[in-house]
Order: C-alpha cells, then structure tokens, then sequence
C-alpha cells in the first residue's frame, strides 16, 4: 500500500496520473495550505489535523468523499456527478472539471473550518 500521495499516484498509468495530478493541484488551489497524507487507502485532504475530504482513482473516474450538499449554484453544478453516498464522480473519458474541483475544495474547507470555531 502507498505510504504518501506520491506512491499512490504512481500506481496508476500516466494519463491517469496526470488527472489525478491536476485534480491534487486543483484541490490545493481551493484550500492553499492544506495538508495531505494517505488514510484508508487514498489521499486525504487534511485542514489542521482533521480530514475534510479524500480524493482517489479508480480505472473510470476520480472520485472526492464525502462532499456535502451545498445550496445554490455550487449544488446546480455537483449534482450531475454526485453519487447517492456522498461521493462525487468525474469520470476520465469526459473532460475533468478542475475549477469545479477547485471550488468544491474551498466550499468544502470554508465548511469545516466553520465547524472548527467554538460556539459562544
């Protein structure tokens, strides 16, 4: 098993890993300083030490969990990839959203950051 997001992006075949690549770039631009490690599997996208998201390949697509709904635009743009479990799919043989992903990353770092602040 991979033991950084390196590895892991090295086991799949390199149009893959280019995807993969992008949407990792994409991600980062949506939550600049995020931190990454592998966990169950796959990388995770870390905001202080608390995962907010994963990202990984398949041999299809490129999936990101779990995405909560959003309202509004954001939520109008998701829905046609989400899967009932929280899961979003972009799949390899269409063109990969990368600024969708970008916003996703953000809407969804702007959420668990919000639930990181103590309540008054």
């Amino acid at each position: 098993m991979a033991e950084s997001v390196e590895e892991y992006l090295e086991t799949f075949e390199p149009d893959v890993q280019g995807i993969l690549q992008n949407v990792r770039l994409a991600i980062h631009r949506g939550v600049p300083g995020a931190s990454e490690e592998i966990h169950e599997g796959v990388p995770a996208i870390l905001l202080g030490d608390r995962c907010a998201f994963h990202f990984g390949g398949t041999a299809h697509d490129v999936r990101l969990s779990p995405v909560p709904h959003f309202d509004g635009p954001l939520e109008a743009d998701v829905s046609p990839y989400r899967a009932d479990d929280g899961t979003i799919r972009f799949m390899y043989a269409q063109d990969v959203p990368y600024e969708l992903i970008q916003h996703l990353a953000s809407a969804i770092g702007a959420q668990h950051l919000e639930a990181q602040q103590p309540t008054v």
